[in-house]
């Protein structure tokens, strides 16, 4: 070997020291064997490069995986921490109209929401004594009996959830005014008020298009839901 291939001594005697700057430098480490499968010649197949190659292939996969998981794990509990919030803002009206003030202002901020709005069915009997006892707020929207399963089913003959997500391209009257247009995706939370009653609706929405995209769990509007139509069991009794 010709004294002009030999290392530099001072860079000789560093690896020698410290060999593990080389072992975790990823671009040393493939020239390093590329080299190696060039001196080899081209008839030789270096199966221990190839197991390399896949290693780094599944590991770049299992980091990837990795970091959705992770995002995935801080979305939900970010979500979880602004569903509490809001549980407890809503716990602390001490009458209705508070409550529906709240709701619009407060809850819907914490939420991060667009517009939210409460549906109620009626058969007509009651509905203005009612609607006189809850202030300025436009919170509430009056609708007839079967409204809320056909609006949430869009009139097909399919099973009525709970709760559904999806995106808006049809602004109702009964529940957008024309101000709400830019509403482009939305959460519908059916509520029940117990047997002979007539069943309610709280909707949430968002001008993102993708916030209540019908890809995303449902588990922790459902709880909301549910804790919703306690509070309102409260009112309503």
């Amino acid at each position: 070997m010709s004294s002009d291939n030999k290392i530099d001594t001072a860079i000789r005697e560093k690896i020698l020291a410290k060999p593990n700057i080389i072992l975790e430098d990823e671009d040393l480490m493939r020239a390093l064997i590329n080299a190696n499968e060039k001196a080899k010649g081209s008839n030789i197949v270096d199966i221990r490069g190839l197991a390399m190659d896949r290693l780094e292939s599944r590991l770049d996969r299992l980091e990837d995986t990795h970091e959705v998981v992770i995002a995935a794990a801080y979305e939900n509990l970010s979500g979880t921490n602004q569903i509490q919030r809001a549980i407890l803002r809503m716990m602390d009206p001490l009458d209705f109209a508070t409550f529906l003030i709240d709701l619009e202002g407060d809850v819907r901020e914490i939420l991060r929401l667009d517009y939210i709005g409460l549906v109620f069915e009626t058969r007509k009997s009651g509905v203005e004594t009612f609607r006189a006892s809850l202030g300025e707020s436009d919170v509430v929207k009056f609708v007839p009996a079967g409204f809320i399963d056909n609006y949430i089913t869009l009139d097909r003959n399919v099973p009525v959830r709970d709760v559904v997500l999806r995106t808006v391209t049809t602004h109702v009257d009964e529940i957008y005014s024309n101000g709400l247009s830019l509403i482009k995706s939305e959460a519908l939370l059916k509520l029940g008020f117990g047997a002979g009653r007539l069943p309610g609706m709280l909707v949430l929405g968002a001008e993102d298009p993708y916030q209540f995209s019908p890809h995303k769990g449902t588990d922790l509007l459902a709880f909301f839901g549910g804790v919703c139509e306690r509070i309102m069991k409260h009112w309503l009794a």
